[in-house]
């Protein structure tokens, strides 16, 4: 089944959209900034003008992972398919993807909500670092990290504009079932809990990882797939306090993940 038909289908599962960072109207927004040095691991998949569309996180010396809406979203699916290699900047070198692999799932009638695929680079790299997957199954709770490039905005007002700068946010972990579930939390509100940097992801950053941090080390414990939709959704509100984002939760796919990258090592 080639890429096309396969976003057809996701478009039809999926009460998500593809998601910058909102951030609490209460914190500065450079105090979200990064550089493009910080988290090195994690890269945008393709520049549409000032925009940076979906995000992928280097996993192994020779693959990353990210949404499999975002095989479509970007040019990644039609390179592919035409036989040639799919160029990104990973740690301000050039890499070459020449594989795309689609969770064996994503089509199943039984479980068709598996939004992730593996990226294979041409050839290995010690650098950057891998940000390995987190493998156990305790992360209700825990506070992760967020980074993506896309839509800015306010907690207030949701999604405002995209100028490709690279931000990450927290929060907390409220769900983990078949997916990593979490709210953005209003500071106003004294019965919720917000954290000093939390945020939600906006439009332009499917794909993008939640990192938990582990003896000082990041381990990616989701990727993100988008916000559940609801009575109070609307493409315009997007990332608004309030809001659920939705990511794929690695530790229920850490099986396929190992079976994939293990043949590599």
């Amino acid at each position: 089944m080639n890429f096309r038909v396969i976003l057809s289908l996701l478009v039809l599962i999926f009460a998500f959209n593809s998601y910058g960072i909102i951030v609490r109207h209460d914190v500065a927004a450079g105090d979200y900034e990064i550089r493009n040095s910080e988290l090195p691991a994690v890269f945008f998949l393709e520049r549409q003008g000032i925009r940076r569309v979906c995000a992928a996180t280097v996993i192994h010396e020779r693959w990353a992972i990210t949404a499999a809406h975002c095989v479509n979203e970007t040019t990644l699916g039609n390179t592919i398919e035409n036989g040639r290699r799919f160029a990104v900047e990973v740690a301000n070198e050039t890499r070459e993807i020449d594989t795309v692999l689609l969770h064996p799932e994503i089509t199943n009638e039984v479980n068709p909500e598996v939004d992730l695929a593996l990226l294979r680079f041409r050839n290995p790299s010690i650098i950057p670092r891998p940000i390995r997957p987190y493998a156990e199954s305790n992360e209700e709770g825990e506070v992760v990290t967020l980074v993506g490039w896309g839509y800015f905005g306010l907690g207030t007002t949701g999604r405002q504009f995209d100028n490709g700068t690279k931000r990450r946010a927290e929060n907390r972990i409220s769900t983990a079932d078949t997916k990593l579930r979490f709210v953005f939390n209003d500071p106003r509100d004294r019965t919720q809990e917000s954290l000093p940097l939390e945020g939600m992801l906006g439009l332009g950053d499917s794909g993008g990882p939640a990192l938990i941090s582990i003896e000082n080390e990041f381990k990616l414990a989701g990727v993100a797939i988008g916000e559940a939709g609801g009575e109070q959704f609307t493409e315009e509100t997007q990332g608004k306090y309030g809001s659920v984002a939705v990511y794929e939760r690695i530790s229920r796919h850490i099986d396929w993940i190992q079976t994939i990258i293990g043949s590599e090592s």
